[in-house]
């Protein structure tokens, strides 16, 4: 955990400076592909996830060592053969779960969130889930045990191999001629995240595109078939913990109605979308029919509560960023204090978003909780002994979040509902 924890620590710098060339750059040349709700809300997503994995929050089936030991036929020497062997491996095993994370009713849940924005950025790489609380992938690596690829490999290229998956996510690079056929391109991966029909379920591969073209899941950017983004049941919130459930949520509720006791075993493992018969009829969920005429999820949003977005987005990547240098420090029991803080942020000032009234006491519960934590500790997990007026910078943000949730859910709303009236 501290290792990933201290890779995120040059990740985050990295991934900002890259998410703002793209927003400059779609300034400069008027074809903007960042809205600013939107963005936040698929950065959010990522800071739940990392908060999640870094925390170890979730259930290891099994673990690569557990299979190096026991699955081992030879030891590979630490060589650039063992380098290239591992990321094959790696990039194998990731197509296949990208593949039954797509297929699978239960296993879609898990990666829906990635899918879940209905635009095309840089900003959308980070929705990451927080719903795979059971960690399997290192059934997927069987392979790399049975060749003796050491652990250390295995750890160092897997965080590279997930970090690589982030460039591509744009919509202002077009086709790249002979890369086409070697690595995934943005052409390839629009055509993953569209929902036109034509480009369902394609280019699942992550690094390579050659799995893609082998197993017949390769799909081309066509020119007469402009991508259309999103799911086909759309999430209708910015708050990513919403996100990471609604498909889970939707087959507890199909499996408790329907009454056909087959189907509330075998919902779980048919392919994506599967509804019992009995169910559909007396439950129909209304999806995406036209991928060119669907209204996109907005809510209203002043210049004022875009910007105080814009400013929880960057206080909750400075407290990341902090906790992530600081990670040893703080210790487990800090640890688990701090990121459920920071959690709870992300939903409050989301919830803020999404203009859901109950957010102003989610707003306050985090403000007073977060003022007495610094109040009985005179400190906020150690930052003073970096800053001397570190903590008071804490309260002070605390204090603007319990007056913008207020001001959010009771005043501006107000004054948004008479203009509307006048």
């Amino acid at each position: 955990m501290e290792t990933y924890a201290q890779a995120l620590l040059y990740a985050i710098p990295f991934f900002v400076v890259l998410l703002v060339v793209e927003i400059a750059y779609g300034h400069f040349v008027k074809d903007q592909k960042h809205k600013v709700m939107d963005s936040v809300s698929s950065i959010s997503s990522g800071f739940t996830n990392i908060i999640k994995d870094t925390l170890g929050l979730g259930f290891i089936l099994v673990t690569y060592p557990f299979l190096l030991e026991h699955l081992a036929l030879f030891k590979m020497e630490s060589t650039w053969v063992v380098w290239l062997v591992a990321f094959i491996v790696i990039d194998f095993a990731g197509y296949w779960n990208h593949r039954l994370n797509h297929k699978i009713n239960f296993f879609w849940n898990q990666h829906v969130i990635h899918h879940s924005s209905e635009e095309f950025n840089l900003a959308c790489a980070l929705r990451q889930s927080i719903s795979n609380l059971i960690g399997y992938f290192p059934l997927l690596l069987i392979p790399a045990a049975i060749a003796g690829v050491p652990n250390e490999v295995i750890a160092i290229l897997a965080p590279v191999h997930l970090f690589a998956q982030f460039w591509y996510h744009t919509q202002h690079i077009g086709k790249m001629g002979w890369a086409e056929y070697i690595i995934v391109t943005p052409s390839q991966h629009r055509v993953h995240h569209a929902i036109n029909p034509e480009y369902i379920d394609k280019n699942l591969g992550q690094i390579l595109c050659v799995w893609d073209r082998w197993f017949g899941t390769f799909q081309e950017e066509l020119d007469n078939v402009p991508p259309q983004f999103g799911v086909l049941k759309p999430a209708g919130t910015w708050n990513p913990i919403p996100i990471n459930f609604q498909h889970l949520w939707r087959l507890i509720q199909d499996a408790w109605h329907t009454q056909n006791y087959y189907d509330k075993v075998r919902i779980w493992f048919m392919p994506t979308g599967w509804r019992p018969e009995d169910v559909k009829k007396k439950f129909p969920i209304e999806g995406i029919v036209d991928v060119y005429g669907f209204t996109r999820y907005e809510t209203p949003a002043s210049t004022a509560l875009k910007l105080y977005a814009v400013f929880q987005l960057i206080a909750t990547t400075l407290f990341l960023w902090f906790m992530f240098y600081n990670f040893s420090e703080i210790g487990v029991s800090g640890l688990l204090l701090f990121g459920f803080i920071v959690f709870t942020g992300i939903y409050g000032y989301t919830t803020l978003m999404d203009r859901k009234k109950y957010a102003v006491y989610i707003e306050l519960f985090r403000g007073v909780f977060g003022l007495l934590f610094i109040l009985f500790t005179k400190d906020w997990f150690g930052l003073n002994g970096y800053l001397n007026f570190g903590s008071w910078l804490v309260v002070l943000y605390f204090v603007v979040t319990i007056i913008s949730g207020f001001y959010f859910t009771y005043f501006e709303s107000v004054v948004s509902e008479q203009n509307t009236i006048a």
